[in-house]
């Protein structure tokens, strides 16, 4: 009986804790990466940095607001983004250059997908540390 309520207690635990939004610090923490991540490959200087962050904060801002309102529509979410990142290339080449602020959503998409995948495997490692416990509990 023990065995089954920490069994329990574990999974009603671990259940709560997945569902929950990640707390400020962890995207504060995603946020400084990123930065970081631009500013090294796209070679961004300490006089770039004032003009292309608030106009890179802007663009994002307005993808989340497309995203937002178009999310029962597909194809209108996908005019939408494309109309924000028309509008904002010029921008990033102004500020930038254009050879550099052609590389701002490649660069967006690169970072995305290394975070996505780091998320993965962390996922991966918590479940397999679960099942470990999870096999340490029900031992005879």
């Amino acid at each position: 009986m023990k065995k089954i309520f920490s069994i329990l207690t574990f999974c009603i635990v671990t259940v709560s804790f997945a569902q929950q939004p990640p707390p400020d610090n962890v995207m504060a923490n995603v946020q400084g990466l990123k930065i970081a991540y631009f500013t090294k490959q796209l070679n961004i200087t300490t006089e770039e940095t004032q003009k292309f962050w608030p106009l890179y904060f802007n663009y994002v801002n307005e993808l989340k607001t497309a995203r937002q309102t178009n999310k029962d529509n597909q194809l209108a979410l996908d005019e939408a983004v494309l109309a924000v990142k028309k509008k904002y290339e010029p921008e990033f080449k102004k500020t930038l250059g254009d050879q550099r602020g052609n590389k701002v959503f490649n660069t967006e998409r690169d970072f995305n997908q290394t975070l996505r995948q780091e998320m993965q495997k962390r996922q991966m490692r918590r479940n397999e540390m679960e099942n470990r416990q999870l096999k340490k509990i029900n031992k005879p």
